[in-house]
């Protein structure tokens, strides 16, 4: 569906829809690879006073949905389509399951293997970082929710010691600044945090000065969380295995490391390799994930000075936490597992931010991207 406008005809009657009322958060949409059963993106509903998981229905059929987030009206849910050349698309939301996600729009990224998408504050831009070829692309999006035609296009070049992995640089992720004007762009190939200055207007982006910040050879940056206010910036290195802590100096764009802290256990020597980062709606923890160890590190973090300190390291509950995600209000943590596909539910203690795994848990077929509805 690459290229098309998918509004018509099911698509006309989806947009008469737009101003229903959308589910209060007790659901979640799950991104997953569909290399074995899945079919794409499912739907679960989640109960936010329990933590208890309803059976997964198909949301929408889409290849490789590795990567969901919202729009900033929350009714239209993007997806990275990493099957083919690569594409992101856009999806209505409906109010109720199965089938509630209606496809909108397709465009092709002009990159393989698409891993991460994001729309700006004013909800006019979106822009993606594909993996196989190490390009940011951008897009504008229409007030209906549908993509325009690609606007905004740079391919990296770069590469790192690891000649298995840091061959050729590989965008993998977009973070934009709190107040809009910055998209940072984690390359694992090259050890480097692109950074751009956007325009929402034109849903175009240009080169920040500097251009990027260096981490040390061989980390394999991947993904990069702001702290609630933007004081502080927070880089996950798959490779590496390591955080990386930043000040963020708002005024000039610019990111300056302060702290590196590993996510591992001291004396652990198995293969590992991180995934997703998050900081707690709080301020007052930070979050990773460790494929191999196969579990969350928890953090407390300085507000002061935004520095981090080991809490504990929480076995994930299944094989390969691909990702994670917090509910919106800091009370839940759910874990998504490549390899051993399902979902786990853990409490969170907003006094310490520890983990306490729940029951509650869900099969999902190569779960690797959790989003909670709005």
């Amino acid at each position: 569906m690459a290229g098309d406008d998918l509004r018509s005809p099911a698509g006309r009657f989806n947009l008469s829809l737009r101003m229903i009322d959308l589910p209060p958060p007790s659901h979640l949409y799950v991104g997953t690879y569909t290399r074995t059963t899945s079919q794409g993106i499912y739907e679960l509903a989640f109960n936010p006073e329990t933590g208890e998981l309803g059976e997964p229905q198909l949301a929408a059929e889409i290849a490789n949905p590795t990567w969901l987030s919202w729009a900033p009206d929350r009714r239209t849910l993007l997806s990275v389509d990493a099957g083919g050349a690569g594409s992101v698309a856009s999806f209505s939301v409906l109010p109720s399951a199965p089938a509630s996600l209606v496809p909108l729009s397709s465009r092709p990224t002009g990159g393989g293997s698409p891993c991460h998408v994001v729309a700006d504050a004013s909800g006019r831009m979106v822009l993606a970082a594909s993996y196989g070829e190490a390009v940011v692309s951008s897009f504008p999006l229409h007030a209906d929710g549908t993509l325009g035609e690609r606007t905004g296009y740079v391919k990296h070049v770069g590469s790192g010691p690891d000649a298995g992995r840091q061959n050729e640089a590989h965008a993998h992720g977009v973070t934009l600044s709190p107040d809009n004007h910055f998209a940072f762009v984690p390359d694992l190939g090259s050890d480097k945090v692109f950074a751009y200055v956007i325009d929402p207007a034109t849903a175009t982006f240009t080169a920040h000065n500097p251009a990027f910040l260096a981490v040390a050879p061989g980390s394999g940056p991947r993904h990069l969380e702001f702290s609630p206010g933007g004081a502080n910036a927070y880089l996950i290195n798959e490779m590496g295995g390591t955080i990386v802590a930043f000040d963020y100096d708002s005024g000039k764009g610019i990111l300056t490391p302060v702290q590196t802290i590993s996510t591992l256990p001291e004396g652990f020597r198995g293969a590992n390799k991180t995934a997703e980062i998050a900081v707690h709606p709080n301020g007052r923890f930070v979050y990773g994930s460790n494929r191999g160890h196969d579990s969350i590190v928890v953090y407390a973090r300085d507000p002061a000075t935004g520095r981090l300190t080991l809490v504990e390291h929480t076995p994930s509950g299944g094989k390969s936490p691909r990702h994670f995600a917090l509910s919106p209000d800091g009370a839940w943590l759910i874990t998504a597992h490549e390899e051993s596909d399902d979902l786990f539910v853990f409490r969170v203690d907003p006094q310490t931010g520890r983990l306490t795994k729940t029951i509650h848990t869900a099969t999902v077929p190569m779960a690797v991207c959790i989003l909670f509805g709005r």
